[in-house]
């Protein structure tokens, strides 16, 4: 049987020149010829066990985590900084490739690969052609095995600096999932509320330069009139009762349907933005506000 050429592999079961050893010998080779032409000498190479790469170049950073998806096989989710990457959130990338596989999974880490088997696959995410874990996830696990503070703080804070998610969310991943690895994140969440929030704040402030509304107060505690903290508003206009809330803050205003009446009673509309939108839809953010406003002003009860 006359075996494929490579270019013939390449169109039909290799994706980023990656393929498995065991389509290799239903393709008709012999694993004595797949072994000799992954020798240092020849024209391929394994990148892990069972996975070949149809090249003998470096193998870049996609064929590396193609390499690893392959390995891992079905269910395999790609998450970490390659994930987060994949996003289209700039990251510096970790040493090491990482993945999500199910719990009853018995894969194991390799080479430059880590394997963590987890109850809480997450759906994947189509990403650049490969199963990914949502940004969420993927930016709280790669903080989880991130051990430099500089790059975790980089890791961390750069999906909100972008405006893809908030620091709630971030915290709610942290809490809900894996938590070794997790204080180092946690803290660092803590700590650097006001890392994040003026980045926050200045896309806020640009977009507001085109709405014909006045200019709002920034980080303001709200209190019911009887004293009571109900969290603090990102931006605050006092002539109209309106609150607007980016989840910026450590402390939001409540989003319960429980916490409307009390915010109604106080005095206080509060109008929720994803601050991704304050760059994919200003002007839609813009006449939401402006209707927030007219709405807000005509509440009895504000003050």
């Amino acid at each position: 049987m006359t075996s494929p050429a490579p270019a013939q592999l390449r169109r039909s079961t290799a994706h980023d020149a990656v393929i498995r050893s065991a389509d290799l010998r239903a393709s008709g080779f012999t694993p004595h010829a797949i072994a000799t032409r992954c020798r240092p000498s020849g024209p391929w190479q394994r990148l892990l066990p069972g996975v070949v790469l149809l090249s003998n170049a470096p193998p870049t950073r996609r064929q590396r985590i193609r390499a690893a998806l392959t390995y891992a096989g079905t269910h395999a989710v790609l998450t970490g900084t390659d994930a987060i990457a994949a996003h289209g959130v700039p990251v510096p990338p970790a040493d090491e490739v990482l993945l999500l596989v199910p719990a009853s999974r018995r894969v194991t880490s390799r080479s430059y690969l880590t394997v963590e088997r987890t109850t809480r696959l997450p759906t994947p995410v189509r990403r650049k052609g490969l199963p990914t874990a949502p940004l969420t996830r993927a930016t709280t696990d790669a903080a989880r095995h991130e051990h430099d503070r500089d790059r975790l703080r980089s890791v961390l804070f750069a999906p909100v600096q972008a405006g893809r998610c908030t620091l709630a969310d971030l915290r709610q991943e942290l809490n809900t999932g894996n938590q070794r690895g997790s204080a180092g994140p946690r803290a660092m969440l803590a700590d650097k509320d006001q890392e994040v929030v003026p980045f926050t704040q200045a896309l806020a402030s640009r977009l507001l330069r085109a709405a014909p509304l006045p200019p709002p107060r920034w980080q303001v505690p709200l209190h019911t009139p009887k004293g009571k903290k109900l969290g603090v508003a990102d931006a605050w206009w006092p002539e109209a009762g309106l609150a607007w809330n980016l989840g910026a803050q450590c402390h939001p205003l409540p989003t319960t349907e429980r916490a409307r009446p009390v915010l109604a009673a106080s005095g206080i509309t509060v109008l929720h933005t994803d601050p991704a939108r304050l760059r994919t839809q200003p002007t839609a953010v813009i006449t939401e506000l402006v209707a927030a406003f007219a709405y807000a002003s005509r509440n009895p009860h504000r003050r």
